[in-house]
């Protein structure tokens, strides 16, 4: 039942993720969170399993990601070999960060962004655009600080990596295509974070590597990806407007049990 229920949150979180094109992320932590505390695993540190497992759900999604963007040549490759550097150093902070927060005030961590990613949608909060990416100093220390919020929310970071782009008068399909490629340091340095932070500690399952949860991690994988195909599909018959509005409505209401009814 364990397997079938991870099955079925990889397949409703894929469907979420392209159906309001985001990153899985945003749907699969609080997810994750609801079920660990559903199966009373974890203790302290379930928030911390959530955010850990769901980057390394990122790892297999960005490669997807990028094989797609690569193939219509529209990843700036030298841009996102510049932040990947920062982004790195900021994921593995990202880990060590979040390893010395408690469970509930991670989950408060949480609701607030859930809040502020809610209020940039509904609001249309864009960027004005400047007229060109900052010195390459300043994109790698920028990589690093995305690299350190990705990991503490576990997220891949478009929330933050394409605004900032934009802003930098990189044009949207770029900024998308440099965001989905940033993913993946942002996911795999910051995987290799959570397990090697989460190594051993007494309050995690049998099942886990560190903070990486692996019935969780196989189950979301084995159907996430293909759904997400799916909800992409579904996207283009739906309006955009009522979907944008839909996913700020939901992450209202995560935002809403973290902070107003946690526990």
């Amino acid at each position: 039942m364990t397997w079938i229920m991870y099955l079925v949150l990889g397949a409703c979180a894929g469907t979420m993720a392209g159906l309001f094109g985001v990153g899985g992320g945003l749907i699969i932590v609080p997810v994750l969170i609801f079920s660990f505390k559903l199966q009373a695993i974890g203790g302290d540190v379930m928030a911390h399993m959530a955010v850990g497992t769901s980057l390394a759900t990122i790892i297999f999604t960005s490669i997807s990601s990028i094989h797609a963007h690569h193939s219509r040549k529209a990843i700036d490759w030298p841009l996102v070999v510049l932040m990947s550097g920062g982004i790195a150093v900021g994921a593995w902070l990202g880990g060590f960060t979040a390893d010395k927060i408690s469970g509930p005030h991670l989950q408060m961590i949480i609701g607030i962004f859930a809040w502020l990613v809610a209020a940039q949608m509904l609001l249309n909060l864009v960027p004005k655009g400047r007229a060109q990416l900052p010195g390459k100093p300043a994109q790698v220390m920028i990589g690093g600080v995305i690299g350190w919020a990705s990991g503490i929310f576990g997220i891949g970071g478009g929330s933050l990596t394409v605004p900032f782009l934009t802003w930098s008068s990189v044009p949207m399909q770029r900024a998308v295509a440099a965001s989905a490629a940033c993913g993946l340091p942002i996911a795999l340095v910051g995987t290799i974070s959570y397990l090697v932070h989460g190594w051993g500690h007494a309050d995690l399952p049998d099942e886990a590597w560190g903070y990486i949860y692996l019935p969780a991690l196989i189950g979301i994988v084995l159907t996430s990806i293909p759904f997400a195909r799916f909800g992409a599909l579904l996207a283009h018959k739906l309006s955009a407007k009522v979907l944008k509005r839909s996913f700020a409505c939901l992450l209202i209401a995560i935002g809403a049990k973290f902070l107003l009814f946690p526990g």
